[in-house]
């Protein structure tokens, strides 16, 4: 017999011996024995019972209870020498807290930390820019990491000099220090502003250039300095010129022959002792492309440019070469690197070169990241 509930006149004395959903009825004496009778009527809370009066770890519960760990932020608190000395600190962890292979690390460090940075154009001006840094040291085979919060508060401690080639090296040796490393390189990048004018309009405007200084320092104490330069440029291509002028003249045909923006990224090893300028370098790529994308542009500047790349049409191999030629011959340059895209608008493809110096132990033509020159 099933039944929800049961006459009181039926529950037998033994009933308190069973579980709370079981009851005895009947006459235990009688033929047959007791009848069993399961039944839900002391029944334990029901699912939604439960989740009523649950409480929940963070936050209050639909019922009211409250969480069972408290949260907040104490404004009040001041932290103290002696509260400071109790902090743990993992570069005091045993040798077993290193997780992996037991071996040295090249690069460890923080990227893109920012801040306002001076520095000094060519014609004694500072200006005050954004820059995003990259510091690094090298990690010896039996610490845990490093103390990153080194290396930025290295940047702080100098932040109101201006950038040279010897305040990198100040930087560098201050967190070769703090951080208590071998090997050191430090990235400065930034957006640096040109005045330039216009072809013919005598209009002028602001080209931006990405800008990177580079320094590494090593355990032998060798101290090298690095420049990196984007510069962008038209690129009008020679074959598409010709096959126009060749319709032209053969049926009399009006064609436009393909040109494209196209970038130029180039990084050079100063000569030691030696100063270059950021003009400088930009003078250099200007004088060997010639094309440089214009800023400020009336009716006789964009005619003018037209003729400009008539008169300067180059493949990518050309760009390569016209380039070396210019950075071989400048002496301030130890070595270089130069990698050319030219975004063609007739191909759904770019057209690519890479060219070096070709110093012992120096640069290789090794870059393959075209990617980072689209513009």
């Amino acid at each position: 017999m099933l039944a929800d509930s049961v006459p009181d006149f039926l529950l037998s004395p033994f009933s308190e011996h069973l579980p709370s959903h079981f009851f005895i009825a009947g006459d235990p004496a009688a033929d047959g024995g007791p009848v069993v009778i399961v039944t839900n009527r002391f029944a334990g809370p029901t699912k939604n019972d439960m989740s009523k009066s649950k409480s929940m770890y963070l936050h209050r519960s639909a019922s009211g209870a409250a969480p069972r760990i408290a949260r907040g932020y104490d404004q009040q608190f001041k932290v103290t020498a002696p509260y400071r000395a109790t902090l743990p600190d993992m570069m005091e962890a045993a040798h077993d807290a290193i997780r992996g292979a037991h071996v040295p690390i090249q690069q460890v460090g923080v990227h893109n930390f920012k801040l306002p940075l001076k520095f000094r154009t060519k014609q004694k001006e500072v200006l005050t820019l954004e820059a995003s840094v990259t510091g690094t040291v090298s990690l010896e085979a039996d610490l845990k990491g490093i103390n990153m919060s080194r290396i930025v508060r290295s940047f702080y401690d100098h932040k109101d000099e201006v950038f040279t080639g010897e305040w990198m090296g100040k930087i560098l040796r201050a967190y070769l220090k703090n951080v208590k490393s071998k090997d050191a390189r430090l990235k400065v990048g930034f957006s640096y502003p040109m005045i330039h004018r216009s072809l013919r309009s005598e209009l002028s405007g602001y080209q931006f250039y990405n800008v990177a200084f580079e320094g590494v320092m090593t355990r032998d104490g060798d101290w090298r300095r690095f420049i990196h330069f984007d510069f962008v440029y038209s690129s009008a291509c020679p074959c598409s010129a010709e096959l126009s002028e060749h319709a032209r003249d053969t049926r009399g045909v009006y064609t436009v022959p393909h040109s494209q923006r196209s970038k130029a990224r180039i990084v050079i090893e100063e000569t030691p002792g030696r100063k270059i300028w950021i003009e400088d370098v930009q003078a250099l790529c200007a004088r060997a492309l010639q094309t440089e994308t214009q800023v400020m542009v009336k009716r006789e500047d964009e005619q003018a440019f037209a003729e400009l790349n008539g008169a300067h049409l180059k493949f990518v191999e050309d760009a390569a070469r016209l380039l070396y030629r210019e950075f071989d011959a400048d002496k301030r340059i130890r070595d270089f690197q130069i990698a050319c895209s030219h975004l063609e608008s007739l191909h759904s493809h770019d057209a690519v070169s890479v060219i070096c110096k070709g110093v012992k132990n120096g640069f290789r033509a090794d870059f393959m990241d075209f990617g980072s020159l689209v513009c």
